[in-house]
């Protein structure tokens, strides 16, 4: 579910979110309406231009447990866990217009000076 919602602005993020009937949907959009909110009330920002910048799903803690076996063996179950980090950030919309770069020129001559300057 992480690859669906990786760069995609907030609004679709919480569409993908609300209609996937995987199971990890729901804890992931519990975690990013929380990211919503807290950036909202806390920072001051608009929803509108918010988008996901950065997105992991990392391996957490386990939790080791045993399931009693015949003559008196034990299997070990391995209940494991996942760290997700969720980072929002905000759209500018001076950074998205085409800027043209700069060229810039040298004479010749000053070309040819520091390559003289040099041997």
């Amino acid at each position: 579910m992480a690859d669906v919602i990786r760069n995609k602005n907030l609004a679709q993020a919480r569409a993908l979110l609300e209609f996937t009937i995987k199971r990890p949907a729901d804890p992931m959009l519990k975690l990013l309406n929380s990211a919503a909110a807290s950036a909202v009330n806390d920072l001051k920002l608009k929803e509108d231009n918010l988008y996901i910048s950065k997105l992991t799903v990392d391996e957490g803690p386990k939790l080791k447990r045993w399931h009693a076996m015949s003559r008196g063996r034990a299997y070990p179950i391995m209940k494991r866990t996942s760290n997700i980090t969720l980072v929002l950030s905000e759209v500018d919309k001076l950074k998205t217009k085409i800027q043209k770069p700069k060229i810039q020129t040298k004479n010749k001559k000053e070309i040819n000076l520091k390559k003289k300057a040099k041997s």
